[in-house]
């Protein structure tokens, strides 16, 4: 590892064998902000976790996005890990939201430590449940709710997750993410603007309420 990390207090199930491999095994990278890390086809050779920064997850359709879920600070991708198990390409695409640190381990170690440490797969337990719950929320916005709420709660999170408000993003951005038309995410923002929960300005918008 190019330096190192305290995977011990991020990890505590981790012990001190298994941080050292780790440790060693492992090496951690920079990436500017609107990256592609991984491609849908793509074969996973590395799992990464998130150091800093947030990294989102979404999946194609013809012409359509739609985002899946993001990565935060000392997650990591279930979906990368088993596509990597099965050796399969990878159904997702990943792209770097801001600039990002990442703990890039080697799938062939992972295959070892799963093995070897128990305790290594709890972080993947966990990533499963965080990532099977957002799905779920994400198929419950899809089919549930109304446009209008489902795109303020994508911006307030996206505001908050980010720690910017305003935030620079087009409204065809919004409408890749969601899954929709720019011209049904335009109509969609006026309607909150004029109930005074976003501001639009010439090239960015704000939550107004929280």
């Amino acid at each position: 590892m190019e330096e190192n990390i305290d995977l011990s207090k991020a990890f505590p199930q981790f012990g001190p064998e298994l941080v050292s491999q780790i440790n060693k095994a492992s090496i951690i990278k920079e990436i500017p902000k609107g990256i592609e890390i991984l491609r849908e086809g793509q074969f996973v050779k590395i799992i990464p976790i998130v150091l800093s920064g947030l990294i989102k997850v979404s999946t194609r359709h013809n012409d359509k996005e739609l985002l899946l879920y993001y990565i935060r600070p000392y997650e990591s991708c279930a979906m990368s890990f088993a596509a990597s198990l099965k050796n399969g390409p990878s159904k997702i695409f990943a792209l770097t939201e801001e600039d990002t640190t990442v703990l890039l381990l080697p799938v062939d170690k992972v295959s070892e430590w799963i093995k070897q440490f128990p305790s290594f797969n709890v972080l993947f337990y966990q990533q499963y449940d965080l990532r099977y719950c957002e799905l779920l929320d994400t198929i419950h916005h899809v089919l549930f709710e109304k446009m209008d709420m489902r795109l303020f709660e994508y911006l307030k999170e996206k505001s908050n997750l980010t720690h910017k408000n305003p935030m620079n993003i087009s409204h065809r951005q919004i409408a890749n993410e969601l899954g929709t038309a720019r011209e049904v995410i335009s109509r969609v923002m006026k309607k909150l603007e004029s109930e005074g929960k976003v501001k639009q300005h010439s090239t960015s918008i704000e939550v107004l309420e929280q």
